[in-house]
C-alpha cells in the first residue's frame, strides 16, 4: 500500500469488472483482495462476444462506453499487454423495413447525443464496409469507432496489473458470508479462510443476489442463455463487428482468424439452479437457429468447421442498466452488477467509477441512472436488448 489509505477492500468477482476495480484501486494505493470462486474470466467475460461497443447504447449508458472507448485505445500500452483490440467499427443490420426504421431512429439519436454514427441506405453501401454481409440486408447504421477485443487477455492483462500495483488475487475461493457488524462491512469468509475488510464490491454477476440476499438485500435480476460458437481460422472476412436490429444476432472475426457469433439470449425459468452445468450449455434446437443465422446473414462462413460452442448466462435487470454503487443499508458495501450483456466494454470506466465509489472521491462520470435504490417499488419490466 503506497498512499496511506487505511481502507481493506475485498472484491467479489473475477470479471472485468472486478479486475479493472482492482487495478483502479490499486494504483491508488488501496489494499485490495479480489476473491473469485473459480478462475478469472471463467463466467460472462470470458463468454461474452466481446465486442467494444458503443453504438445502440441507452442515451445513459452512452457516456460511459464513449469514456471506455477513449480509454480501449491506448489500454493495452497501459496495462502491458496485448489485449488484440481492434477498432474496425460497428454494423447494426436491417433485415426488412421494420428494422430499417428502427436502424433510422438509432442512428438520429445517438447522432444528437454526439456519437460519430451514419445511416447507410441499400446493400451496396452496407457491403462496402462488410462485403461478407448478405445481399438480403437492406440497410445498417454504422459506427466506425467500436469495435472488439480478446476477453480472456483483457482480463489477464487487467489481473497482472493490479497484482504489479500490489493488489492480491485469490482464485479457487468461494465466498460462504459476508460478515457485518453494526449495520457496516467487517470482512468476508470464504471457503478456506477470512478476510477482514471495511469495504466489499459485489461484481459477482449472477450470483449477485444469492450474496446479498443473507443480508436482507434483494437485486432483481432475472438470467438469460446466449449460446455463442466459434469457427476454425479462416481467411479475413469481416473487420466490423455486425449485429441486427432485431438483436437476434450478433458476430466478430476474431484477431487470430476465428468467427465468434451468437444468437439472441433465452430467458431461464425463475428458480432454475444457475450453478447447474447444463444451464449454460445451448440446446441443439437454439444451436441450429444460431448457425442458420450465421450462413443466412454471413453466408461466406456457412462451410467453416465449428471449433468451440459455449453458452453463457448474461444477469439482467429490469431497465437493462447496471447498478453500481453504494448499498445504504449497510456501510462500506459496493454492488458493481446487473450489466446485461453490455458490461465488457464498459470495464475501464466501470473500474473508475467503483474506484471513487470507495474512496469517496468526486465522480467523473453521471451514475445516477445505475443507482442501488431504483428498483423500489418497481412495477412492470422492460424488454432487454442482450446482444453486445
Amino acid at each position: 500500500m503506497r498512499s496511506g489509505i487505511s481502507q481493506e477492500i475485498v472484491i467479489i468477482g473475477g470479471g472485468v469488472t472486478g479486475v479493472a476495480s482492482a487495478y483502479e484501486l490499486a494504483m491508488a494505493g488501496a489494499a485490495v483482495t479480489v476473491v473469485e470462486q473459480a478462475s478469472l474470466a471463467s463466467m460472462a467475460s470470458g463468454r461474452t462476444l466481446a465486442g467494444v461497443r458503443q453504438s445502440g447504447r441507452h442515451a445513459a449508458e452512452l457516456p460511459l462506453a464513449m469514456a471506455a472507448v477513449a480509454r480501449w485505445k491506448t489500454l493495452g500500452d497501459e496495462l502491458g499487454a496485448d489485449l488484440e483490440y481492434r477498432q474496425d467499427g460497428n454494423l447494426r443490420l436491417a433485415e426488412d423495413e421494420v428494422d430499417r426504421a428502427k436502424i433510422l431512429t438509432i442512428v438520429g439519436e445517438q447522432s444528437r447525443l454526439g456519437l460519430e454514427i451514419e445511416f447507410l441506405d441499400g446493400n451496396s453501401a452496407v457491403r462496402e464496409i462488410a462485403p461478407a454481409v448478405a445481399e438480403h440486408v437492406r440497410a445498417a447504421s454504422y459506427t466506425p469507432t467500436d469495435g472488439h477485443a480478446n476477453p480472456n487477455a483483457t482480463v489477464d492483462a487487467y489481473a497482472q496489473a493490479a497484482r504489479n500495483a500490489g493488489a492480491r488475487i485469490r482464485e479457487q475461493s468461494r465466498v460462504q458470508e459476508i460478515e457485518t457488524r453494526n449495520g457496516r462491512i467487517a470482512g468476508i469468509r470464504t471457503d478456506n479462510c477470512r478476510i477482514p475488510a471495511d469495504t466489499i464490491v459485489i461484481a459477482a454477476g449472477i450470483d449477485t443476489p444469492a450474496l446479498l440476499a443473507p443480508l436482507g438485500l434483494d437485486l432483481p435480476l432475472h438470467l438469460a442463455n446466449v449460446p455463442v460458437v466459434q469457427t476454425t481460422r479462416t481467411r479475413p472476412l469481416l473487420a466490423p463487428v455486425i449485429g441486427t436490429a432485431k438483436a437476434h444476432f450478433a458476430a466478430r472475426q476474431e484477431a487470430g482468424g476465428a468467427m465468434r457469433f451468437s444468437s439472441g439470449g433465452h430467458p431461464v425459468e425463475p428458480g432454475a439452479d444457475a450453478k447447474a452445468p447444463d444451464l449454460m450449455r445451448p440446446s441443439v434446437a437454439r444451436l441450429a437457429e444460431t448457425m442458420s443465422r450465421a450462413a443466412s446473414l454471413l453466408p461466406a462462413i456457412g462451410g467453416l468447421p465449428v471449433n468451440a460452442v459455449w453458452g453463457g448466462l448474461i444477469d439482467l435487470t429490469p431497465d437493462s442498466l447496471p447498478v453500481i454503487d453504494r448499498v445504504s443499508e449497510i456501510e462500506g458495501l459496493v454492488v458493481a452488477a446487473g450489466f446485461s450483456g453490455h458490461g465488457f466494454c464498459l470495464g475501464p470506466v466501470s473500474g473508475e467509477i467503483i474506484r471513487d465509489l470507495v474512496l469517496a472521491r468526486v465522480q467523473r462520470y453521471r451514475i445516477e441512472p445505475f443507482r442501488w435504490g431504483r428498483f423500489v417499488a418497481r412495477n412492470g419490466t422492460d424488454s432487454p436488448e442482450l446482444l453486445g
